[in-house]
Order: C-alpha cells, then structure tokens, then sequence
C-alpha cells in the first residue's frame, strides 16, 4: 500500500461563540462530502509542498534500481501504450523529475502498470526502489508535479493538507474501492483457475490474474449485475455478487441518507457508452445494490444529480463523488490539469452553496496508478497467510488527503487565504 493523496479536508471553520471555559468549537458538521479521485501518489502531486514529508527527504529512497539491485545509471525510457514516448527523453538521471517541462499537465501522459502483486514487489520490503524495474511506464513512475500544474494546490494550501495517510490495499481500483465502502477484500469461491494469479513456493508472481489463488479478488474484475463491460459475458468472469455490509448499509440501518453520485453513471446503466470504468463504481458489486434493487434505485445517482443537490443545497448528510473518466485524473485517458479545474469548481460551487456553512469535504485518491512515493508504507500484521508474498506484511502506499478541517497534522493559512480561494474560478 502507498502513501495517498488524501488531499485535503475542508471546513468552513465555523466557530461558535467563546464557551465559559474559553474554548472555542466546530459547529455542527450535517454533509460529508467526499471525492474520490484516481492514481496518484503524495509525492507525485504534492511532493513539493512547503513543509510537507516530501521530495525533499526521498533520500536514498529515490534511487530505483535494476533487476541485479544495482542503481540505474539512467532511468528506463518512459513508456506510453508499451512504446517509447518521444516526449521523453530516453535517458533520465535516477532520480525524481518534473513531468511537465516534457509533458504539460493539460496532455495526457501514457498509464502507468498498477496491479497488487508487482505494487508490493515495488515497494521492496520498504526499500522503495524497484518501481521503475516493475513497471511498463519506465522513468515515468519517477515523475512529479508542481503547484504551477495543479488548481488544487490552492485548497491545500487554504486548509488540512495530510501527508501520511495510506491506501487501504495494494494496487489498483477495485480493491481500494472496496476498503473505501467495506473495508474489506472481495471473495470469490470456486473460480476459474484461468482468473487466478499463479504463485511459486516463495510468494511470487508466476501468472497474473484478477484473483489470489485462494479466491480473493486482488486486481480489477467485472461486476456480476449490469452495467459491466459487454466483453465479460462470461458470467464466470465476473464478481458473484457479495454479501458484506458496506457503509452504505450501516448509515441506512441508522435511518442516514447517503448517496455514491458517479459520472455518466445514467449513460452506463442505459448501455450507451462504449467505454466506462465499472470498477470505479464498487456498490454495484453487492446483491443491495444490483440492478433493479431498491439499494440502487435510491443511492447510485448520476453527476447530473450532484450538481443539482449542490445548487439547491439538499444533498444527504453523506456523499460520495466519482468524476467520469475524462476528469478523474486517471494517467492515460484522463488530462491532470483539466480533471482538477473540474473538481475545483464543483468545490467551487459547493462554496458558494448553502451546504457550505456545515460540509466537510474530503478529497482524495483510490491509489498509487503506479507513480512511486518516497515513504515506507507502515508494517503491519499480514491480513493473510505470509505465503501469499514474501513482503505482503507492509501496507500500501501514502496518498494525498484533502479535507476542511482544523487539526491533524496539517498547514494552515489565514482566512485571508482562504477568502481568496473562495470566490475564484480557475481556467
């Protein structure tokens, strides 16, 4: 697991009156509102933010190095759909980059391999240096982003910018995903063995798959109900549909309106888009929430949905939100710059809405998409037997954190500074 964007919560810092004991408090908070955004590290985004745990403590941790162990004279040549990307130069120093004085941050850069078994061969035991070796990106892994690239960066600096908060699991999407709504690991009993990852007596990685050998769905897989990508119809391919309590569940069993609002979901659920990131959506995969459900009927929404709940100021008490593709900062098929401009002003909106007066709003990422990060992920005790890999105790991967608040190892500016971002758009 990899240190996570957990880019910032954000709270209007509304203070009640002084209390006779001379302290002050939070009003009361009625709308959670979280963004859940896609692939990026802490360093990758933030890696230079004043006084954060980044790029410039890597140290020794920034230098990747070769199948024998050795350090790369220079680093692979970045790769974009398996080939060369010419952008690039093919020969990097070993070390951290600026990805856009090749690319800039409104091009979209090639995607990057992030899969669980090679996400822990890349994390090396803590060593942090084999994401260029385990890669099909090459020296991109190694690359990063300045305040000049990112709108975001303005909301990190005006409120609570976390920089150790980790993923919940190893790799990709949808298993984050998952830890997001359940925190837990999707299980599929007596599958295929052609979907199962193969491994050898020590742990490693003989052939990929979608599933642990003991069943447990580790990287991307399909949902069983619709909408799911019309190639998988092999129902034997697909997630039977689970059975855990998710969040969802618990806030409902509270009599707690909810709702998860996703980006050209309507489309999706209508078969009219010919691409569609359904593992980017995780309470399809569970029987309350499967097509004709009441589950799906009143919590999965459209983005349409959202930005009416915003500008009529009635969204429930908690929110989800997933961009569609084109703007959830996915490398590959999503640009960085226009996909933040995207979240910024939905923020925006948000602001200048009456849920503002008593929202926290969490922006953050589902996973590392493959870009390296400097911090060892904590070591845990393993979820599963050791055997499944050598290094599978540490956890996954630092990431951003956004969120209105005020306390929790943060940097906080004046509301000067946070006036200012308030009441600007960006373009």
């Amino acid at each position: 697991m990899m240190r996570f964007l957990l880019l910032f919560l954000l709270l209007p810092f509304v203070l009640h009156a002084a209390e006779k004991d001379g302290k002050q408090k939070l009003a009361p908070i009625h709308h959670i509102i979280v963004f859940y955004l896609e692939n990026h590290t802490f360093d990758n985004l933030l890696g230079t933010f004043p006084g954060a745990d980044g790029l410039a403590n890597a140290g020794n941790k920034a230098v990747q190095v070769d199948a024998d162990g050795k350090p790369y004279v220079t680093l692979p040549h970045a790769m974009v759909d398996h080939k060369p990307d010419p952008r690039f130069p093919e020969k990097l120093p070993n070390e951290p980059f600026l990805i856009s004085q090749y690319v800039p941050a409104q091009d979209a850069t090639g995607d990057l391999l992030h899969r669980f078994y090679q996400n822990i061969d890349q994390i090396n035991n803590g060593a942090m240096n084999k994401f260029a070796l385990v890669s099909d990106a090459g020296a991109l892994t190694m690359g990063y982003y300045t305040e000049e690239d990112l709108p975001l960066w303005q909301y990190a600096r005006a409120y609570t910018l976390a920089d150790h908060f980790f993923v919940g699991a190893y790799g990709g999407s949808l298993l984050n995903h998952f830890w997001l709504i359940c925190a837990c690991t999707p299980r599929y009993e007596n599958a295929p063995e052609k979907i199962r990852a193969v491994l050898d007596d020590k742990g490693h990685m003989v052939r990929d798959g979608a599933l642990s050998p003991d069943g447990y769905a580790v990287n991307n897989i399909q949902p069983f109900s619709l909408p799911y990508d019309p190639k998988a119809s092999d129902p034997a391919t697909r997630l039977p549909l689970q059975t855990l309590p998710t969040i969802g569940d618990r806030l409902s069993e509270k009599g707690i309106n909810w709702a998860w609002y996703g980006g050209e979901w309507d489309d999706a659920v209508a078969g009219k888009l010919q691409r569609f990131p359904y593992h980017h959506h995780p309470f399809p995969y569970f029987a309350n929430y499967a097509a004709g459900t009441k589950g799906r009927k009143e919590h999965l929404k459209d983005e349409k949905d959202f930005i009416t709940g915003i500008e009529q100021g009635k969204l429930p008490p908690v929110t989800f939100f997933k961009p569609s593709a084109r703007y959830d900062l996915h490398p590959g098929y999503s640009k960085l710059k226009e996909s933040e401009v995207h979240v910024f002003d939905l923020i925006n909106k948000i602001e200048k809405s009456p849920l503002w007066k008593d929202s926290l709003i969490i922006v953050t990422f589902d996973d590392a998409g493959g870009y390296w990060d400097h911090v060892p992920p904590p070591q845990g005790r393993p979820l599963r037997p050791r055997r499944a890999h050598p290094h599978a105790d540490y956890l996954p991967l630092r990431q951003t954190r956004l969120r209105r608040s005020h306390d929790l190892r943060h940097h906080i500016y004046s509301e000067a500074d946070r006036n200012q971002v308030r009441h600007q758009t960006v373009r």
